[in-house]
């Protein structure tokens, strides 16, 4: 039993994913027993049991990146990335921001090889992640590095970034924001992260912005454009009842994952 565990976690770090019914085969034993034994290394925080097998365990991964809003609300943000993944489809060519909510959708791509698509970022910690994944296709966005200041992520700005995404035309765009006011719309932390997230817009055909349920509401000083401007904007089922009623009534294009 170790020993059958100790190889189903070594092709869990070799490939990313491990599938319960090809275990069941490969190893000659029943869905039940794979199950228990993705469930143990699941316990030990070894894997992430997901429906159908195992993923990689990120949580230990993470230590090396110094970013304090990759480690708030994670739960959160692992719902909305899961709940984000589901619009991509095969070959889509995306944008992914520099927010944290986009890192860990950079995350769920890396253990999803079944769909292969073309990335293209501003985030170094999203590129560092996918230069790991071989079926996607990565363009990093240059520009000045704005390097990590505690809660922000490293990642590209100013006027060479700005130039370098213009040059892009993409299916899809996911990004972060500071909070959203439903009356004024999606707030930016400050004028270079603003300007980068205006400049994805621009060639984007469908825009998609993450944000967990501790980012409505609050005051706001840079306002990207109003709620009614993106595609979809994907929160977690924390959001509260009063926050939901407004969003219905603003015509907010509010999508909650589970």
């Amino acid at each position: 039993m170790e020993e059958r565990r100790e190889a189903i976690l070594q092709q869990v770090h070799q490939k990313g994913k491990v599938n319960v019914a090809d275990l069941s085969k490969e190893f000659g034993c029943s869905l039940v027993t794979i199950r228990k034994d993705i469930q143990a290394l699941h316990d030990a925080g070894l894997v992430k049991r997901i429906h159908g097998g195992a993923v990689r365990n990120h949580r230990e991964d993470l230590v090396k990146y110094d970013s304090e809003s990759i480690f708030r609300d994670v739960e959160k943000k692992e719902k909305i990335a899961n709940l984000a993944y589901e619009y991509l489809e095969d070959e889509d060519i995306i944008i992914i921001d520099d927010a944290s909510s986009s890192f860990y959708l950079a995350l769920v791509i890396l253990d999803h090889p079944e769909k292969r698509l073309t990335v293209i970022t501003n985030s170094i910690p999203v590129a560092n992640e996918l230069t790991r994944a071989d079926h996607v296709e990565l363009f990093m966005i240059g520009g000045l590095v704005q390097k990590n200041k505690g809660t922000q992520i490293s990642a590209t700005m100013g006027e060479t970034a700005l130039n370098n995404i213009s040059q892009f035309h993409v299916n899809k765009a996911f990004i972060g924001v500071h909070s959203i006011n439903f009356k004024v719309g999606l707030i930016s932390v400050g004028s270079p992260q603003m300007l980068v997230k205006k400049e994805i817009m621009k060639v984007s055909e469908k825009v998609f912005v993450l944000a967990n349920s501790t980012k409505f509401g609050g005051s706001y000083l840079s306002v990207i454009c109003p709620t009614q401007d993106v595609y979809k904007i994907i929160t977690d089922d924390e959001i509260s009842p009063e926050n939901l009623a407004l969003a219905k009534e603003t015509n907010c294009p509010l999508v909650v994952a589970h």
